[in-house]
């Protein structure tokens, strides 16, 4: 499956977001943003971004471009700060909860980051942020260090190329755990029992007459199933026949 993403440079144009001794956020997060999508494109996944240039855009355009470019996933860089110099360092990254594939590239891209030699702060949820309540897909927000942390900048101007290319590998090694996934398969179930002996029947019945039939012991209950279809029209059409044989029926999945 060829995935789209779009990445999304922080702040830009009359919004340099934290500076530092001269050094602007925004321009952190585009270098990285373009180099980690030459990366990911250079592996096949369809890259666009919010910006190439130094532009300004509220964070409600930048989830409206995703939203209308219709992509899989959104991914925002930027880099963090605090109030005094120094104070912090470290590398996290922002979600709107906990859960679904996001979660994992997260936990993924932290710990590339963390490999590369950043203090791992961790995935926290930031449900109140505008790009990643307003966008439509998977959004995660990356915090690539503090912008007013020596240790940190040392970082991300030493080991650049180690940064984009641990990112990268990290969202495309999510993106192939999303793929390997186990097929839904189609049964149809001709009856859930509590006692045993009346499962064991209805199958030995089933057995008799030439159905693939099997029985699963789930959630206290013995349930009698025949095939294991990908395509549901398969299903239907076994339903049909053990229908036409008597029994009662329902098509479930696995």
């Amino acid at each position: 499956m060829a995935y789209s993403i779009m990445l999304d440079a922080g702040h830009g144009g009359q919004d340099p977001g934290a500076v530092y001794k001269g050094r602007q956020e925004k321009n952190d997060n585009l270098k990285l943003a373009l180099a980690v999508g030459e990366i990911l494109k250079n592996k096949g996944i369809d890259i666009s971004y919010t910006r190439t240039g130094d532009v300004y855009q509220t964070p409600f355009e930048k989830a409206q471009l995703a939203n209308q470019a219709g992509v899989d996933y959104f991914i925002s860089f930027h880099r963090n700060s605090s109030p005094k110099e120094n104070q912090y360092n470290g590398a996290e990254v922002l979600i709107y909860d906990k859960s679904g594939i996001k979660y994992q590239m997260a936990e993924n891209i932290l710990g590339a980051l963390g490999e590369v030699g950043f203090r791992e702060i961790g995935v926290k949820e930031r449900p109140g942020l505008v790009v990643l309540r307003r966008t439509r897909m998977p959004a995660l927000l990356i915090e690539t260090g503090f912008i007013n942390s020596e240790e940190d900048n040392k970082l991300f101007d030493n080991k650049f190329s180690d940064i984009a290319q641990g990112i990268a590998d990290a969202i495309l090694g999510s993106l192939d755990e999303e793929t390997v996934q186990e097929p839904l398969y189609y049964r149809v179930q001709t009856g859930a029992f509590r006692k045993k002996e009346n499962a064991d029947r209805m199958l030995y019945q089933l057995l008799e007459k030439g159905y693939p039939s099997f029985m699963l012991h789930e959630n206290g209950l013995y349930k009698v199933q025949t095939g294991a279809y990908q395509q549901i029209g398969n299903a239907v059409n076994m339903e049909q026949r053990l229908r036409d044989d008597g029994y009662s029926t329902v098509i479930v999945t696995k």
